[in-house]
This record gives structure tokens, sequence and C-alpha cells, in this order.
């Protein structure tokens, strides 16, 4: 697929007169107190992306280390945020939110609130990392299928093994990449990223291949800008299967850059966020 002729269009260029609000809210529900780094990540990597306004609902241990990463992101205590709060994707207020970077797996806690956002989120939703653990279940599953019927977006991005875990909860095999991100798109009503050297997004009908990754993303933490920059893209309005695509692209370039900079082996996930800017030049090009 020729990315660039098929979505060149699809960049958010902000208008004439727009606000925060109208450039699009992203909330981001992330991190734990192991993994606080990856709250940081995804939220940095979706304001480079062109988020008006992100949102940063963590853990209570890590709020400060969010707040130390950016001035300018909005932080909460997960403690004091119910997903209730969240507003529908309007015309001139699109939102949306990212769920689940820095999650650990068997975190009860995480499990019920990814279980809670999906069921409350009137807006695009993209679950990553931990917050992919148990959304195979029964009600997870009637859920997902809920949230299809009512037109409501639902992006899932696991790497191999967590695609793998999914598909053994839901009886599919996994020896084709390609016919995994279908099968999973299929069975959860959602838009698959399946993450790898070759990465496969789905929506079910039409699958496509994203084969310009590099090896400096094979680094801890660059998934979680990946879920960050998707995010941001469906938080400004964007076509659902249109940001999965573009945002893996920009990825892939956004790595690319770090590593003519640092070099493979010493790109690390930060070098990806801030060579963001560098692969929307180059995608405009």
């Amino acid at each position: 697929m020729n990315f660039n002729s098929a979505l060149e269009e699809k960049l958010p260029w902000p208008d004439e007169g727009v606000n925060k609000y109208s450039r699009g809210k992203l909330t981001v529900v992330a991190g734990s107190a192991r993994y606080s780094g990856a709250a940081v990540l995804a939220a940095l990597a979706s304001q480079r992306m062109g988020a008006g306004y992100t949102e940063v609902i963590t853990d209570p241990s890590a709020v400060n280390v969010v707040r130390l990463s950016s001035p300018s992101l909005v932080v909460r205590p997960s403690d004091d945020w119910k997903p209730g709060e969240l507003k529908a994707s309007e015309p001139g207020k699109p939102c949306a939110v990212c769920i689940g970077p820095g999650f650990t797996g068997d975190d009860d806690a995480a499990a019920d609130l990814v279980a809670r956002v999906l069921k409350k989120a009137p807006c695009p939703v993209l679950v990553d990392g931990g917050g992919l653990a148990r959304l195979a279940t029964k009600k997870n599953l009637h859920t997902l299928a809920a949230r299809f019927t009512d037109g409501l977006t639902t992006v899932i991005t696991p790497h191999g093994g967590e695609a793998a875990r999914l598909a053994a909860s839901l009886g599919l095999p996994t020896s084709n990449p390609e016919k995994l991100a279908a099968g999973l798109s299929l069975a959860t009503q959602a838009i698959v990223v399946l993450k790898g050297p070759d990465t496969f997004i789905s929506n079910g009908k039409r699958t496509e291949c994203m084969t310009a990754g590099t090896p400096a993303l094979a680094k801890a933490g660059t998934g979680d800008v990946l879920a960050g920059m998707i995010a941001s893209l469906l938080a400004q309005g964007m076509d659902p299967l249109g940001a999965a695509l573009l945002g893996t692209k920009l990825h892939a370039l956004a790595g690319k850059a770090a590593a003519d900079l640092y070099t493979d082996i010493s790109v690390v996930a930060e070098d990806v966020i801030t060579a963001i800017p560098q692969a929307i030049r180059i995608y405009n090009e």
C-alpha cells in the first residue's frame, strides 16, 4: 500500500481560529506504581501528534512523576476520577481515550477500570498494554459489541505476545499475523493494530501491512508512544482506520529519524517522541 497517496489528506493540520478544545481532547488513563513512565510517554506523544489538550489519569503514586514530565499536561489521580465524567466526541469538540499503557495484567482494579471506560466512554477508545490482558471476557466482548452497534470506535494495539493471549482466549489461530489481525478485529469489533517488525492494521474487512518499521523501535516504551500517537489522531476526529494507519506510519518514520541521529543501537522511546515533528515534515514532502 502507498500510505502517502492514501492518507496525505489525513494529516490533521489545524485551521485558523482553532482552540485547544477544537483541536481535540485526549484522556490518557495509564501508568501504575511500577510503570509510571508509560503514562508519560503516551501523553507526551499525544501532544507532539497534535492533540490540543491532554489529560492524564494515573495511579496516585505516579502523579508527581507525570506532572514533572511536562507542565502542559493536566494530571489527576485515578482515585479522584470516574469514567462517567467522559464527554461525547462532538463536532468542534472531538475527544478520545487512551487506556492501558503501564497497566499490569494481574491488576484487578486496572481490569475493572478498563471495563468501566469501555462501557461509559461515549467517544473513541484505544486500549493498549496491560489494558488488553482481560479484554476477551464475555462481559467485555458484549461491551465491545455494544460500542460497535452504537457507532463508537474501539482500537486495540497488541504486540505479538498480547495478540497470542487474546487469540487463545478467543480460539483463534495465530500462525498468520495478517489473518490474526483480521480475526481479532471481527471477534472484538475493534480496529486492531498488531505490532511487530511488520505491523498489520485491520477493521475485519480491510487489512493493511505497514512495512516501514525499524529495529530501532524494538525498545521498551515505544509501544506507549504509538498508543499516544494513534489516540491523539482519534481525539482530533480522524477516521479511525486512517488514524491507525497514519499513526503507525509516522511512528515508523519518527523511529528512523531518531536512528539517523542516535543509531539503531541507541534510540530510546523519548527520542521517538522528539522526532515526531520531523516525521510529519518527511511525510508531508
